[in-house]
């Protein structure tokens, strides 16, 4: 088990170094080889030819990729000066860039959007894995029967609803009609009770989209599983319905649920864009969204490897449950 652990930690600080230079390739290497000035997305495209200069020498845009990427390295690590040689602007570890449109650091900015999207994101994951699982588990327990059509039917609208609309029409329904929720985000340190309630509507809708999703994938995995010889094997041999299912037929059931879950609940975790846009939640995609419209290029930068961090963060904890719930894995 150790040495399957060393094994992917190592894959991951290698899976991280790819994503970060790719990253940086796509925002520095794409712009000159496409014939645009990087330094024009940090400045606008308004200021003079002495300000752009000004701003190329201080991010270091002047020096070559490679180096440019090796300063980005370094910044992560140990902080970054940007400096004229007159005005120096420091930026602390981890830097993941500066904004000198808005004359913030990145990784603060990232720091204080997070608590919205990981509460929103681990709240639905929670609901939308138990819901979807167990459904999908009734479901295929009950197969062609009315509570299965009913359940796939439901299922089917959870997938076919965009999650904008869902959110949109519940907002309507359960906070402006109803008044049974309220809609702004209050952090779980400012007040707890407060935090959970209005979590809640924005919770229910995100775990609809993608318990359905789960509920159809459990349902076709624990069907095919359940005609394996070695779940007859086991009918065979006297065990309980309980046992077979719990204990053998649900472990190959889970290894899938668990691939999907990883790169969904990554994904959410780099931000819910839609969700925290239709909710106004300011969250890392609400944050993403501004700074797309306002061609911020650090923030960009700094949300796009924040996300993958936590995508390649997830599917190392799927690794190890898979070494938990199949211990072949450990072998390969």
């Amino acid at each position: 088990m150790l040495v399957y652990l060393i094994r992917r930690l190592v894959n991951v600080v290698a899976m991280l170094l790819v994503v970060s230079a790719v990253t940086f390739g796509i925002f520095f290497m794409v712009p000159k080889i496409t014939g645009s000035d990087p330094a024009l997305l940090y400045v606008g495209k308004i200021a003079d030819k002495a300000a752009i200069e000004g701003i190329r020498h201080k991010m270091g845009l002047d020096k070559s990729i490679i180096e440019q990427y090796f300063l980005f390295l370094k910044g992560i690590f140990a902080g970054r000066d940007y400096s004229t040689g007159v005005d120096v602007t420091h930026c602390s570890a981890p830097c993941l860039g500066y904004s000198f449109k808005t004359e913030r650091a990145v990784w603060p900015v990232l720091l204080d959007r997070f608590g919205v999207t990981a509460s929103l994101a681990f709240g639905a994951a929670v609901l939308w894995l138990v819901f979807g699982t167990a459904t999908g588990v009734v479901s295929a327990l009950r197969r062609r029967t009315l509570l299965d059509r009913f359940t796939m039917t439901t299922a089917l609208a959870g997938v076919s609803l965009p999650i904008y609309f869902t959110g949109m029409l519940a907002s309507a329904i359960f906070v402006y009609q109803l008044g049974w929720f309220p809609h702004d985000y209050v952090a779980f340190t400012d007040d707890p009770v407060a935090w959970f309630q209005n979590l809640m509507l924005p919770w229910i809708t995100l775990a609809f989209l993608y318990a359905a999703t789960y509920a159809r994938l459990t349902r076709a995995t624990l069907l095919d599983v359940l005609g394996e010889d070695y779940i007859r094997t086991a009918r065979a041999k006297g065990l309980g319905e309980r046992t077979v299912i719990g204990k053998h037929a649900m472990r190959s059931t889970l290894t899938p649920i668990l691939t999907v879950f990883g790169m969904d609940l990554g994904g959410l975790i780099g931000g819910a864009v839609l969700t925290e846009t239709t909710f106004n939640f300011r969250g890392l995609g609400y944050e993403a969204v501004a700074a797309i419209s306002a061609s911020d290029l650090p923030v960009i930068m700094g949300v796009t490897l924040f996300a993958g961090f936590f995508i390649i963060l997830a599917n190392l904890l799927v690794d190890l449950l898979y070494a938990v719930v199949d211990p072949r894995v450990r072998l390969t």
